[in-house]
């Protein structure tokens, strides 16, 4: 499966949550996509179709295809702690979510662009791949010349979020990956332990 490049009004209305930000169309249309619209009978989900559901958005989240997805499940059972949380923090340990946690990018789309376009600096080397594993104590920043790219000017002066695990200085553009989150510190609506299930069949 490549990239998805579709609409993602389409795909917020599939998981009834909006995972790519604020989106008019799902408060529009608070119902799954289709051709009968709220009409048509939805029959009751299987377990199965829940956790692969629960799968389905996390990837979308954070922009990961399957194979990568499943590395990362690999990688996180074989951590020590609970599987489910190690996943999460692997997913946020990324380059791409990181840059975008940052405010550097308003959106992880973006900031993957962002990453892909040689823009980020990490620890003083230019890294252009966008599932980089950022460990504690790294330090990332905006590539000099890139400094007065309007998105990124235009991403940092809309910034509203700060999280604990990162720390960030405006005047250098400049962020430190602290250490990994805590489950109670990622905000997203993710049930990882019905990943876990799926993947323990």
């Amino acid at each position: 499966m490549a990239r998805y490049r579709g609409p993602k009004s389409k795909i917020a209305r599939k998981f009834r949550e909006p995972i790519f930000g604020a989106d008019k169309a799902l408060e529009k249309k608070n119902y799954p996509p289709g051709q009968h619209g709220p009409n048509k009978r939805r029959g009751k989900q299987s377990e199965y179709s829940i956790q692969l559901m629960e799968k389905q958005k996390a990837k979308y989240t954070y922009g990961i295809l399957e194979r990568q997805f499943s590395n990362l499940f690999e990688k996180a059972s074989r951590t020590k702690g609970i599987t489910g949380e190690n996943l999460l923090r692997l997913c946020e340990s990324r380059l791409d979510n990181v840059v975008y946690r940052l405010g550097i990018a308003p959106t992880r789309r973006g900031a993957r662009q962002l990453v892909g376009h040689r823009h980020i600096v990490v620890n003083g080397d230019v890294v252009n791949v966008p599932s980089y594993n950022v460990k504690d104590g790294d330090v990332i920043e905006v590539r000099e010349k890139s400094k007065s790219l309007e998105s990124i000017t235009a991403s940092l002066a809309n910034r509203n979020n700060n999280y604990d695990w990162l720390e960030w200085n405006t005047a250098s553009m400049r962020g430190t990956f602290i250490t990994s989150p805590e489950r109670v510190q990622i905000p997203e609506n993710i049930k990882e332990q019905l990943i876990v299930e799926l993947y323990s069949k």
